[in-house]
This record gives C-alpha cells, sequence and structure tokens, in this order.
C-alpha cells in the first residue's frame, strides 16, 4: 500500500477523499491539522486532542530548532515523546518563515540564513539542513523546505521563486535518498495572483 490512497473524486468539481498511510497512523482526508508549531497545541492537551478525533498534528522546523531546541527534544527520545503524542506529526520545512521573517533573513545561494527572533542567534536552513532537522525531530511526515513569494509579487520574482524550489525539491530528494528513515516527504504547491507562462 503507498503513502496516498485515492478513495473518491467529486466529478463536477475534483475534490478529493482519501487517506495518507504512515507507520504512526492513517489520516483521513482532506484533514483538520490543530498546529503545535513549539510542540504544544495552545490551551489543548494531547488527552483531548485524541479525544476529539485529531489523526495528524503540526509542527515547525524553524520554531522548534530554536525553542525548546534541538537537543532537548533529541534528549527526550524525539518529538513525539517530548509532547507525549503517539500519532502522527506532520513538520512544516521553515520555508514560510522566508516570507513572514522577511526582516531578520537573508537569502543565501544555498538556503536562508535567519537571526533568531528571541536572542539573534544565527540558523541556517537550506533543503538539506531542513531534511536533517526533521530527521532528528522524527515526524512522520516532512515538508520540502521552499521558498513562500508573497501573493502579489511581480510575475519576475515569482517565475525565480518557482525556478528555485525546482532545484530545491531535487537537493531534497537526495538528502533524503541518503537517509535510513521511514518519513514521508512532502512538497508544497506555491501560488500567487499573477499567471505565470506554461513555459516557466
Amino acid at each position: 500500500m503507498g503513502f496516498f490512497q485515492l478513495s473518491k473524486v467529486d466529478g463536477s468539481c475534483k475534490a478529493r477523499l482519501g487517506r495518507m498511510h504512515t507507520t504512526r497512523g492513517t489520516i483521513d482526508t482532506p484533514a483538520f491539522m490543530p498546529v503545535g508549531t513549539q510542540a504544544s497545541v495552545k490551551a489543548i492537551d494531547p488527552r483531548e486532542l485524541s479525544e476529539m478525533g485529531t489523526q495528524i498534528i503540526l509542527g515547525n522546523t524553524y520554531h522548534l530548532s530554536i525553542r525548546p531546541g534541538l537537543e532537548i527534544i533529541q534528549a527526550a527520545g524525539g518529538l513525539h515523546r517530548f509532547m507525549n503524542w503517539s500519532l502522527p506529526i506532520l513538520t512544516d520545512s521553515g520555508g514560510f518563515q522566508v516570507f513572514s521573517l522577511a526582516k531578520i533573513r537573508k537569502i543565501r545561494a544555498h538556503g536562508v540564513e535567519f537571526r533568531s527572533h528571541l536572542d539573534g542567534s544565527l540558523l541556517f536552513l537550506g533543503p538539506r539542513e531542513a531534511m536533517e532537522v526533521q530527521r532528528i525531530l522524527g515526524s512522520d511526515i516532512a515538508m520540502v523546505f521552499d521558498e513562500c513569494p508573497a501573493h502579489n509579487c511581480p510575475a519576475e520574482q515569482a517565475r525565480e521563486a518557482k525556478r528555485g524550489n525546482n532545484q530545491i525539491m531535487m537537493s531534497a530528494r537526495q538528502a533524503v535518498q541518503t537517509a535510513e528513515d521511514a518519513r514521508a516527504i512532502a512538497v508544497k504547491r506555491q501560488a500567487g495572483t499573477r499567471a505565470l507562462a506554461a513555459s516557466t
């Protein structure tokens, strides 16, 4: 059985029902994914999440790297044990922070250099680094690091982001091919309000 199993497609609008299979459980899609950016869904504990039927939660590579930090999570036995959650976790790559934290980051040739929003310390994230951080966290679904341009950015900037993201996907694939883990790797499709030529 593959990672994603398509159950039904609505012919009128192409909406889909499906199931994602991971080593820690199956997720019915579409799914509501509570956000536990820093290993905690605010105001709700894991028992309550389970009672509500939550099948998967989300964590964030950038924020978890800064607080509580990889050393603490690794010492606890990984993100699942750290937050007392036995079902699947998806970790976002930190790519959105390239957009949301534009004032404290610099884009380099092979990734992005951040200055912590907490204490100014340096954090570098690229496709390989994001995959390695997510390996240490032990997430079940790891997102590929990518650039998230503003929705109203100039067309050329959107084209450049698309070209860069294609290269990023290749780097991430190479990084995962050398890693012995059972993660599923997922890619986001970024979008904007400007139509791009099909050839770009």
